[in-house]
């Protein structure tokens, strides 16, 4: 595991100052090496399943670590480029590595970081979207995500009270919450089946579970579908206009500065159909716009 660089160390290689960078982390950071293994517990499986469990763990595990240590020295090369100030070369070592799949929340933070030292301050706040997408608690994604607005003066999608507040966890943390309740509203529901002796304690916490259960799942739908859920993007293309028909010509609703956020509602052909800031909706290029989610 590689230590995150502090900012520092990379104005020393730079030579770049501290009020240059103006607070901007930078980018060093590694990939987590999951490890995989099998537990000491033998159980009675038939012959066959004893031989095949353990085989397709081994092959997954080495499959696994073949593929990190492939990725680990085109990182640590994308890396050096980054603090020796070749930004397009970083950018083209991270993209590679976000092409093959091998997605972390410091991947694109990175590669968001490379993206705002070349200047492309769009990109730069897609990828930082993208890391907080995978981390919503990523204190350096988030300050320079700031920071990257500022600069690019870019518009955002305004959320509703309740989308603000359920922000605090993130889809998978919603997820084990509505299955663990669920799973305890089912047993509590079997015990109250089964047994001669119905309990007020368990009636009362089966009723408890499947209502916080019901209630997870539709802050999950709010979460997934609310102004920054599935469908949010980032305007990646210059001089962007909204406008309300799908043609150059049409009348324009809404100038939109790189790194601007949208609600992606429809396709048709070349042209997204989006919900914009400000509670406007048009019609923009699709090439001019990203998915946060990939």
């Amino acid at each position: 595991m590689r230590a995150r660089k502090t900012l520092e160390a990379l104005s020393q290689t730079t030579g770049a100052t501290s009020s240059e960078h103006r607070d901007f982390a930078c980018a060093a950071t590694g990939y987590p090496v999951r490890c995989f293994g099998l537990s000491g517990v033998q159980l009675r499986w038939p012959h066959r399943l004893q031989v095949c469990v353990p085989t397709c763990a081994i092959v997954c595990a080495l499959l696994v670590s073949a593929a990190v240590a492939q990725s680990e020295p085109q990182f640590a090369k994308a890396n050096q480029d980054y603090a020796q100030g070749h930004f397009e070369e970083a950018i083209d070592g991270y993209e590679t590595l976000v092409r093959s799949g091998q997605w972390s929340a410091n991947l694109f933070y990175d590669l968001g970081n490379a993206y705002f030292r070349a200047g492309n301050f769009g990109r730069a706040i897609l990828n930082y979207e993208r890391a907080l997408a995978l981390d919503r608690h990523h204190p350096e994604a988030a300050a320079n995500l700031q920071i990257a607005r500022d600069e690019a003066r870019s518009l955002e999608m305004q959320q509703s009270w309740l989308e603000r507040y359920l922000q605090f966890a993130s889809l998978n943390q919603y997820s084990l919450a509505a299955a663990l309740a669920f799973w305890v509203g089912t047993f509590c529901i079997v015990r109250l089946i089964f047994l001669r002796r119905r309990s007020a304690r368990t009636i009362a916490l089966s009723i408890l579970s499947l209502t916080v259960c019901a209630l997870v799942i539709l802050a999950i739908y709010r979460v997934d579908y609310g102004s920054k859920g599935r469908g949010l993007a980032i305007v990646t293309g210059k001089d962007v206009q909204a406008r309300l028909a799908t043609a150059d010509t049409a009348n324009s609703v809404l100038a939109l500065p790189e790194g601007s956020e949208i609600k992606i509602l429809s396709t048709r052909g070349d042209w997204i159909y989006a919900a914009l800031p400000n509670n406007l909706r048009g019609w923009i290029p699709a090439k001019s716009t990203e998915l946060v989610r990939l």
